[in-house]
C-alpha cells in the first residue's frame, strides 16, 4: 500500500463507504456547508487541491462548483480525533458556497419565536449560477 493509501485507510468510512465532511472558509472561519465524500473523493480532494464531494442524491462524484463555478479551493484536509469527521479549510472562489446563491448553507437561524430566520442575503441569483 502507498504512503497515500495508508492515510485513507484510517479514515473511520461509515458503512456506505462514506465520511462527513465540512468545508470551513479559512479567512474568516465561516462554516461554509456539510457534505460527504467517499474515499476517491477524498483522494482526488488532496491530489487536485479543489473540494470533489459525493453526490449521494446523484450517486456520482461531484466537483464543487463544477455548475456554478463557485469553487472551493482546499487549503488544508483535517480528520476529528476519531477519524470519522473530515474538515476542509477552503477558498471559496466566487464568495457563494450555497446552491440558493448564499455564502453559506447555514443562512437560517432558530430566533426566540422558535422559528427559522433567514440570517443572510442571496448574492448571486441560483439560476444564473446554473444555467444548464
Amino acid at each position: 500500500m502507498s504512503g497515500e493509501q495508508l492515510w485513507l485507510g484510517e479514515v473511520r468510512w461509515d458503512g456506505n463507504g462514506l465520511v462527513p465532511v465540512i468545508a470551513q472558509e479559512a479567512e474568516s472561519g465561516d462554516i461554509l456547508m456539510f457534505a460527504w465524500m467517499n474515499r476517491e473523493a477524498l483522494q482526488l480532494t488532496q491530489e487536485s487541491g479543489h473540494a470533489v464531494y459525493w453526490s449521494r442524491s446523484r450517486k456520482r462524484l461531484w466537483h464543487k462548483g463544477e455548475e456554478s463555478g463557485n469553487q472551493q479551493v482546499v487549503r488544508s484536509i483535517r480528520v476529528d480525533c476519531d477519524e470519522d469527521v473530515v474538515l476542509l479549510t477552503v477558498e471559496q472562489r466566487g464568495g457563494v458556497a450555497c446552491h440558493t446563491g448564499r455564502h453559506s448553507c447555514f443562512y437560517r437561524q432558530l430566533n426566540s419565536e422558535q422559528q427559522w430566520e433567514t440570517t443572510a442575503p442571496v448574492l448571486k441569483d441560483p439560476a444564473e449560477m446554473y444555467k444548464k
